[in-house]
């Protein structure tokens, strides 16, 4: 993959990130990657550390975006898996967890995994943007995506009041009409 015209933007992420030869990809790794792009495939390689940080973890590749001690033990594997929703349902799980673990590390007074919650929370909502915003995505997974970044926008705002929000979301006409009934009752 020489050439940029033959590859994608993933695939020139992969390429990049595999020639940096490491075994986490912290934000510095991810701003050399960024930058390489641009030197070896020109101006059409441009974009976002973020992106690539979710390109590089759907991959399977570890990417902390934090580096604190508390934060990159035992709870990181965890992160890493907590992102990968395919169904609302998937995502209202994600969800749960993302705001049982915020609680627990705000109650233990964990202030930085409690912040990589956070961090991790926003890359969901950026994921599920971009998947949004995607119109080669089928227009069913699309809605469902613009939903489940809604649904991120809000508990990242008011965690207290997510999940009782997400109740009435769901029994909502415009919820019922664009994803049935069956999803509202799960």
């Amino acid at each position: 993959m020489s050439e940029p015209s033959q590859g994608t933007k993933k695939e020139m992420i992969l390429e990049v990130a595999e020639d940096l030869g490491v075994l986490r990809f912290t934000p510095a790794e991810l701003e050399q990657i960024r930058r390489r792009m641009i030197a070896r495939f020109g101006a059409t390689a441009k974009t976002s550390a973020d992106y690539i940080a979710e390109v590089l973890t759907a991959n399977g590749h570890r990417v902390l975006l934090s580096t604190r001690a508390d934060t990159e033990g035992r709870y990181e594997e965890e992160f890493q898996d907590l992102l990968h929703f395919s169904t609302l349902e998937e995502a209202e799980m994600c969800l749960m967890r993302l705001d049982e673990l915020l609680r627990k590390f705000r109650t233990e007074k964990m202030g930085a995994a409690a912040e990589r919650v956070l961090e991790v929370a926003r890359l969901g909502r950026r994921r599920a943007e971009m998947i949004a915003r995607n119109h080669k995505v089928d227009a069913l997974k699309r809605a469902e995506k613009e939903e489940v970044l809604q649904w991120f926008k809000v508990w990242l705002d008011t965690p207290d009041a997510f999940f009782d929000w997400l109740e009435v979301r769901k029994q909502s006409p415009s919820f019922r009409k664009s994803f049935g009934a069956t999803e509202a009752s799960a």
